[in-house]
Parts: C-alpha cells; structure tokens; sequence
C-alpha cells in the first residue's frame, strides 16, 4: 500500500510540470500550480459552465436597479442598471469563447482565463455594493431589504458554484459585502425618530458580517473538499493507466496512445514500428540476488527507455520483465532498426542494486504498421514472434517481423 501511494505521488509531480512563477501566487490563497494540471483544468472549466446562473442573476440585478430607480428617481441608479448588463453580457461572451475555442493545455493560458473570470465578477460585486450604498442611504426599508437580500443571494451562489478558485470567490464576496456592512454601520448613527434605529442597523451591519465570516469558512471547506475528490479521482485514473513500479504505461495506456498515434500515421502517410522488448537474464537476477534487485532493475530499464524515445513516442510495461516502445512517425524501416540497436546497447550496460554489479541484455522484436496491419494485438503478437526467434538465434539481437509465421511460431 505504501508503495502504492508512494507512485500516485511520483505520478502527480511528472503529471503536472509546475511553472516558475504565477501571477496569481501570493500569500493566503493557494497557488494553481500546486494542484495537477487536469484537475485545474477541470475546475476552469467548472466556471465556464455556469450560464444561466450569470443570465439569472444578471436580469434580477437590473431589474432591481430599475425598480429603486423608478421609486427614487435616482439617474446613478440607471447607470447601474447599464452598468450591469454590460457585464452580464461580456461575462457570456467570455464564456461563448471559452467553450468555443480550443481546449487550454498548460498553466499560464487557465490561469488568464481565471483573471478573465475573476474580472467580470469582482465587477458585478462592486455593482452590487454600490447599489446597497445608495438604497441604505435613501433609507427606504423595503427596497433596503430587496438589495440585502440581493446580497445574500450573490453571497450563497459564488460559494456553492466557485468554491474551487477560493481566491476569486473571497474576493468577489468582500467587495459585496464589506461596503455594505459599513453602509449599514454608518447609517445606524443618522438621527431619526425611530428609538431602536441605531441598534436595528448594527445589529443588521453584525447578521451581514457574521454570514460573510461563516461564508469564508464555508470556502476553505469546499475548496478543500474539491481537491481532495478531484485529485483523488485523478490520481486514480493515471494509477489505472500507469504501470504501479516502473510508472509507464500499461496495455490500457498503451492502447488508447497506439490508436492516437496509428490515426496521425494514416492521415501522414508514415509508419509506426512496434518494438518487443524482453530482458536476457533477468530471471537469474531476481533468483541470485532477490525480488528488491530485479525491481530496481526494471525501474532503471524505464528510465533509460524513456530517455532514449522521443515525446512522441510512447512507452509500456506489459508485465514481468516484458516491455513494447511504439515509435511513432517512421519513414524507413532503418529508423526503427537503429533505434531498436540503440535500446539493446544501452540496456545492457550495466546496473547498480545493493552494491552488486549486474548484467543483463535484451532482444527485440519489430513490427511495422501499417504494413502488418493496424490492430494492435496483432502488430504485438508479430513482434513477439520476432522477438522469439531473435532469442533463439543468440539474444541480444533485434528481428523484424515480416508476416503472421512469427506470430504462428510463438
């Protein structure tokens, strides 16, 4: 088990490359790069999800702003009202071009987004504040209520919907709620005749700060709750695509990243060579010096597998000591012929565990698609019976696979 949580993190850190520095990176809010890009991503895309909520509290927010400026006959009222629909009606721009453009694949381009997202509703907060300081003023108790409970209701909707992105939603909340708070405060101490019209206001100016405090809790609760599901369920997607020791991919990886590149193949005009591998000598390791060894020599395989390919190519572990390398993009049969030599040179150099110097060696089988077919369960059998036949000429060799006879002989 320790093992076990000891990879999902390894898999997280190479999952998510963390740029050097962030804008939105400052004491008290947490840093996007500390999360794994996929569940960032998907918080992002929480918040441009949400339309009909922006639309919703976009028209009751001008339909207020009308209906107190009728009552009062106040023109700042009006502008308001201007005021907030042009930003409902850029905030659904923003969203149209999020949702239509292509999909953001690092950390810099969801962070703009985020700052993006953040304006417009820092700007429908200071709209709303506004609002509250005018009506309070004008001391008029119905309407006052309608723009508190205005308040509230922004209130509860920015912490249930944006929760994630804790920094945009306590922000968003304090611009609504602390001029409000001093609105109230303020207007307790004007002279009038009610006798409890102080203690009414400050106890009202207590109720809205209160709730704002308890909000703020309610944040860090559900942002926390956020990664810890999200993550969860992200590490243990990559734990079901990823092999538990060596961190490669396994046949399910290895099968979704084959088809992706075999239809890059088809529509370039290229090949793909699929190269068996499996290790000479490896048996005797584990029986002479124990499981531990052979474990830390299959981990350095990996590595020096994965140093040798390209990003585009992708590497597996199948099991025991049993590994596939497909390589993508081959014009000649002589790219996949040196690269399969450079794996076999490399490899059997030797290892370090525990002090003990050990060797192995490694044959290969190739297979090149499309000219053996496009299935991979098919191009793997016809590598692994050229695999066989390079073991049983000498080990250490590589054989390519020129029809279904190897794939018989295994």
């Amino acid at each position: 088990m320790l093992t076990i949580f000891r990879q999902l993190r390894r898999m997280r850190r190479s999952d998510s490359p963390a740029p050097v520095a962030h804008t939105l990176r400052f004491k008290g809010f947490p840093d996007p790069a500390a999360l794994p890009l996929p569940v960032y991503r998907e918080f992002i895309d929480m918040l441009y999800s949400m339309a009909l909520p922006i639309v919703g509290f976009g028209a009751v927010f001008v339909g207020i702003c009308l209906l107190v400026a009728r009552e009062q006959g106040s023109g700042v009222l009006v502008i308001l009202a201007v005021l907030g629909g042009l930003t409902t009606v850029l905030r659904l721009a923003a969203l149209h071009a999020y949702r239509r453009g292509a999909p953001v694949g690092d950390f810099d381009g969801l962070i703009r987004w985020e700052r993006r997202y953040a304006v417009g509703n820092y700007a429908l907060a200071v709209l709303i504040a506004l609002l509250n300081v005018a009506v309070i003023s004008a001391h008029e108790p119905i309407l006052h209520l309608l723009t508190v409970s205005l308040v509230f209701g922004f209130g509860a909707g920015i912490v249930s919907r944006i929760a994630v992105r804790p920094k945009v939603c306590v922000i968003s909340l304090l611009l609504a709620t602390l001029p409000t708070v001093a609105a109230l405060a303020l207007h307790a101490f004007e002279p009038h005749s009610n006798p409890v019209h102080t203690e009414l206001f400050l106890v009202e100016a207590f109720i809205v700060a209160m709730i704002t405090g308890l909000s703020l809790q309610t944040v860090a609760h559900l942002y926390h709750s956020a990664v810890e599901h999200h993550t969860g369920r992200h590490d243990m997607a990559l734990l079901a695509k990823k092999d538990a020791l060596t961190g490669l991919a396994n046949r399910l990886s290895l099968r979704e990243n084959f088809q992706a590149r075999m239809a890059a193949a088809m529509r370039n005009d290229s090949q793909i060579a699929v190269h068996f591998l499996d290790l000479d000598g490896f048996k005797a390791i584990n029986d002479r010096y124990g499981h531990p060894a052979g474990d830390a020599v299959l981990k350095e395989v990996a590595r020096r597998l994965e140093a040798m390919v390209r990003g585009e190519d992708v590497i597996a572990r199948l099991g025991g000591d049993e590994f596939v390398v497909v390589q993508a993009d081959v014009l000649l049969d002589t790219e996949a012929e040196l690269l399969a030599r450079r794996i076999i040179r490399e490899i059997s150099k030797p290892y370090m565990a525990e002090d003990n110097e050990l060797t192995i060696s490694v044959s290969v089988g190739i297979a090149m698609a499309p000219k053996l077919g496009v299935e991979l369960e098919r191009l793997l059998a016809c590598a692994d019976g050229a695999l066989y036949h390079a073991k049983a000429g000498g080990k250490a060799r590589a054989l390519f696979c020129v029809d279904g006879a190897e794939a018989a002989a295994a």
